[in-house]
């Protein structure tokens, strides 16, 4: 499943640097993050890295983006030229 990012995010800065794939942009009013490059840091790290500097925990899960880990390894492969 990838991340989103809420209208709780208060563009503190401090996400964007920490993900691995740069799914992670300066939106329209707040950060938002590509579904079609965010692993949840599968590949990289044990746990998603934006979600652990949040300092207002405004990064859940996306609902409308269901994937398993498998899913989302074979996504981190393929975005990182290994498959």
């Amino acid at each position: 499943m990838a991340l989103i990012i809420t209208d709780e995010c208060i563009n503190c800065d401090v996400c964007e640097p920490e993900c691995p794939n740069s799914a992670i942009s300066q939106g329209e009013e707040i950060y938002v993050i590509d579904p079609n490059l965010c692993t949840e840091c599968v590949g990289h790290y044990d746990e998603p890295q934006c979600q652990q500097v949040c300092p207002v925990d405004c990064i859940p899960l996306d609902p409308d983006h269901k994937e398993s880990k498998e899913e989302l390894h074979q996504k981190y492969l393929i975005i990182s030229g290994q498959a």
